[in-house]
């Protein structure tokens, strides 16, 4: 079957389309950089929060929001993720082989790494954040 240019530039509009309407962001922990998005999941190095707890990122490396984005210098100020806490496991069993040729060394060796699942339930930008901030300034007084 062939596809016309006319269908394939449609389905390019549609997907930079799409692409546009997303929002996500770049967070750091445990040393590392995630890219979450709204209703996702993670997997993260383990966190001592219990199971169902809330977490708030506050080490937001890039925000992208459809076509506009901020890159933090290192971080985006007046910027989190909030997420909660699925559960706590382990990956799947990595071996580690050693051997020394022609010297009867070997060792095998296996490794399990904890992490944590957390569901990504709010990006808050900026204004977001700001408007919280207010907020709950008005509500202490």
């Amino acid at each position: 079957m062939k596809i016309g240019k006319s269908l394939i530039n449609a389905l390019a509009a549609i997907i930079s389309s799409e692409r546009n309407k997303i929002m996500f962001a770049i967070i750091e922990t445990g040393g590392k950089q995630y890219q979450v998005t709204e209703g996702r999941y993670v997997d993260i190095e383990l966190l001592e929060n219990e199971v169902d707890s809330k977490v708030i990122f506050e080490n937001i490396v890039m925000l992208v929001n459809g076509k506009k984005s901020k890159v933090g210098q290192p971080y985006v100020k007046n910027a989190s993720v909030e997420g909660s806490v699925v559960k706590h496991d382990k990956t799947k069993k990595v071996l580690v082989y050693k051997q020394r040729a022609k010297k009867g060394y070997r060792r095998k060796n296996g490794h399990r790494q904890n992490f944590t699942r957390v569901m990504i339930n709010k990006i808050r930008t900026t204004a977001s954040k700001a408007k919280s901030d207010t907020a709950e300034t008005t509500v202490e007084e």
